[in-house]
């Protein structure tokens, strides 16, 4: 997992799933660690769109279980983008 990425991807999810950072973790479980649910996994993907200009498919929303399959998947789409 990329650390930089990592960091302020964890940083994009604690501010809209109202944990602090210490508590997100890699192996976190969005839905049942973080609370996140559909709505606030909608505002992270649309968080990091705009972060990282990248554009993460609707249908790869539900399929994000931790923290580090949302890195994984943002540094692929940036590796496809040249970024």
């Amino acid at each position: 997992m990329n650390e930089i990425l990592g960091k302020e991807i964890i940083s994009i999810v604690a501010d809209i799933s109202g944990y602090e950072e210490e508590e997100i973790h890699p192996e976190s479980d969005l839905q049942k660690d973080l609370e996140v649910d559909s709505i606030k996994a909608i505002e992270i993907a649309v968080a990091i769109e705009k972060k990282y200009r990248v554009s993460v498919r609707d249908e790869d929303i539900p399929n994000l279980i931790t923290v580090r399959q949302v890195v994984d998947l943002i540094a692929d789409l940036m590796k496809q983008k040249g970024q």
